[in-house]
Parts: C-alpha cells; structure tokens; sequence
C-alpha cells in the first residue's frame, strides 16, 4: 500500500464508520513514525510524522522542546541512578516532597529535550519552551516498508477507535429502549445487529416461548455495555418494563406530548403488565387515552408486545385509591394501609379472591409491584358465612328428602315382597290340590 493508497484508504474508513479524519490522521502519522523509528531511527531522536492526506505524502521530524542548561556533568544515565536513590531515601517521607525531589532531579531528557545553549547555536532566536522540528530524510525504502507497516498498525489502530466510537454511542444508550434486527442464534443468545455492531439477548433477557426469526424487528433494552478485548459487549432484554413504557410513549400522543404521565410500570414478560399514568391536565382522560376508540391504541400496543395482556390503572397519590386501582380487575371492598410499613391489606368478597389474587399470585404481585407496596388480599367478613349457611341448609334439606325417598321406597319394596310371598303361597296350595285328585 503506497503513500496515496494509505490516503485513499483513510477517507473510506471515515465515510463507511462514522469516524473523525482528525483521529483517523493521528493514526498514520503514529504509524509512519513507528516504522521509521524502528529502521532508520537513531538514539535520543523522538520522531513525528506530518502526513498530508490530500497530497498523499508525509515530512519526518525530529522534534524537541527547548528547556533551561543544567550541569554537564549530569548524564541521562545519572540521573536515572540519582532518581532510584532519592526515591528510596524519600519512601518515608510525603508524596508531595517525593514528588519535588523527582522534579528537581528529572530536569533534562535528550530524547525529547534540547538544552537553550544547544538551542541557541541552531538559532539565536529560539528561547525556553520553543519546539524545534528538525527535517528527517527518508530513505527510498521507508516508503515500502513504513507503508507496510503503516498498514498494520493503521487497521489495528482503527479497529481500536472504531470500538471507542460504538462503546461512547451505546454508553449513552445504556437504560434505554432501542430498535434492532435478529441476525441469528448461538446457542442459548440471539445476536440482535444494532446497526453499527451487535448485541446479545442472554437466555434470562428472552421472553418464554416467543420465537426471534433471522430479519424480525425488535424492541430490546440495553442493560449494560461493557469493554472486552473483542471490543464492546452490549447486554440486551426482552423482558424490561422499560419496553412497556416506550411503547406507550411512541403509541399514545397525549404521553408523548406530556399530557399524561407514565407513574409505574409492572412486568411478567409475555403475560401481563400493569402501567399506572397520570393526567396532568384537566379534561383528560388517561384510562380513555390509552385505550383509544373502540380499543384501536390498546390492541396496537398488546400487537406490539406480542399478544401481552395490559393493565392500563389510574394512578392516585391516596394509596388506599391507588391500591384498589392497582388489583383490577377485581373488585376490592376495603383497603387498610400502615404508612409505617408500607403494608396494605385489600379485603374482597369471595368471588373476587381469585380474581384479586390472580393465576398464581399474579395479579396481586403485579400490583405490589406497581404501587411499591406488599398487599395481603383478604376475604371480606360475612361474605362466605352466609353462603356456607345456605349450603348447609340445601345439603341438610337434600339429606332428609332422600331419607324420606329411602324409607318409601323400602316400604313399597317390603309391601311388593309381601304380596309376592303370598302369590307364591297360593300357587303351591293349588298344585298340591291338583296332585291329591
């Protein structure tokens, strides 16, 4: 790859990922300076590369900054020396004096450094803090082999920033809901292509028995972003209440223009949820909202969570109100709350109990959920009492008709018996007769 290729190059990586010419320049000029350094470089020269991506070409430099004389007889290598000691006498002593006796002692780097004496010989004109750049040659070859290797170091480099770029952007993202397409399974996890890399849904992040086909649209949350050596691994979820949310949010105009507010979200992903809103303005109504004509939004949104049953509850700052909104569809009689505890208990008639309580606890685990707070679903006083009562009686009255219908029956039997026996009686009698003549 010449010079010009390695220019042609960079403006393609910029377009194709989204990534700043600027750091894409810084790159190859650290790379151009790599290669020469590596073969043509000399001791104590500290190289930099000017690269010029419209002409196609690079300036090499040796390049130092100019600082006060120090004493001749301090070389590099003593100092090095005297900087160990100091450091061992100084263990004791506080950071800030280690660090002053660093300072006096690290005063002059000929990499990096050029004396104001040396300085001035090059230029009169130079002074303390002045950067020197001083023109390199380039061999023939360094056009072959720093390209090489600017090649390199150029993909890894960039690989490198790009991955920096896509962890910064889902960073960001991180808590939310975004949009994504199934590219396949591995295993257990779905790969969801985000658009500039990938994320994953891990088994506990699926919803139960819903199927994810190579190409399907999704809704996912992303739970966490992390950077690994392979570059950012980006947890997602199916299950998040966060999905119920926006999908209200995007669906319902008056919550995205910030007439109603979402107060709540409970989720059993794939089954139910329960949302609490709010209206925050008069002569709204946000159970009507929601549910839209004739139940048009509602169906939309349960379309979009893939048949989910939703709960859309009034919110109430009365927790007792909230309580008994949270348990619908159940009809709640009573609710008692302790503040202290944040305790509730809702009392029901008996044909609302397993209504309030729901398949499993469900319905009432959803509304603890929901309203923060652990509800205990009672039976209200007197409501199966009574109908205990009227259930002993019936089986009472059942009981002593059928005894009455046994004893008539044993009766009409005994009475068949008799007649039978006497029949019998008199058959005998005749045939006796009928032998003796």
């Amino acid at each position: 790859m010449a010079t010009n290729d390695i220019a042609a190059a960079a403006r393609a990586i910029c377009e194709e990922k989204g990534i700043s010419l600027e750091a894409v320049i810084e790159t190859i000029e650290s790379a151009l300076a790599a290669a020469y350094r590596k073969d043509f470089g000399e001791k104590n020269q500290n190289i930099k590369v000017d690269f010029d991506l419209d002409a196609g070409s690079s300036r090499v430099f040796d390049e130092k900054i100019v600082v006060e004389d120090m004493p001749a007889e301090v070389e590099e290598s003593e100092i090095e020396t005297e900087l160990e000691v100091v450091t061992e006498l100084k263990k004791a002593e506080t950071a800030a004096e280690v660090d002053k006796a660093e300072e006096e002692v690290r005063r002059f780097n000929p990499r990096t450094e050029i004396q104001i004496s040396d300085a001035k010989i090059l230029n009169k004109k130079y002074t303390v803090g002045d950067v020197i750049r001083t023109g390199l040659s380039a061999p023939a070859e360094y056009g072959r082999m720093a390209a090489q290797t600017a090649k390199q170091v150029i993909i890894q480099r960039l690989r490198e920033i790009e991955r920096a770029n896509v962890y910064e952007e889902y960073k960001g993202k991180e808590h939310e809901v975004v949009v994504g397409v199934v590219q396949r399974r591995e295993g257990k996890i779905v790969i969801v292509d985000l658009g500039k890399t990938t994320g994953v849904i891990p088994p506990d992040g699926q919803i139960a028995g819903e199927r994810y086909e190579s190409g399907q649209r999704v809704k996912v949350y992303v739970e966490t972003v992390n950077t690994t050596a392979r570059g950012p691994e980006i947890l997602l979820s199916r299950t998040s209440p966060e999905i119920v949310r926006k999908v209200f949010y995007t669906e319902i105009p008056e919550i995205t223009n910030g007439l109603i507010e979402i107060k709540s979200v409970a989720r059993e992903a794939g089954l139910r949820s329960k949302i609490a809103v709010a209206a925050l303005e008069e002569n709204v109504d946000p159970i009507g909202s929601c549910v839209g004509q004739r139940g048009a939004r509602i169906q939309t949104i349960i379309s979009e969570l893939g048949g989910e049953k939703v709960d859309i509850i009034e919110y109430s700052e009365e927790p007792n109100v909230y309580i008994t909104h949270a348990l619908a569809p159940a009809k709640v009689a009573q609710v008692s709350v302790d503040e202290a505890s944040r305790q509730a208990v809702a009392k029901v008639s008996e044909d609302q109990l397993s209504l309030a309580i729901g398949r499993g606890g469900q319905n009432v685990r959803l509304a603890a959920r929901l309203t923060g707070w652990k509800i205990d679903i009672q039976q209200a006083e007197g409501s199966k009492k009574e109908e205990v009562e009227n259930e002993n009686e019936e089986v009472e009255k059942e009981s002593t008709e059928d005894v009455k219908e046994e004893k008539i029956a044993k009766k009409s039997k005994s009475k068949k018996a008799e007649k039978k026996d006497v029949k019998a009686k008199e058959n005998v009698e005749e045939t006796e007769e009928k032998v003796e003549n």
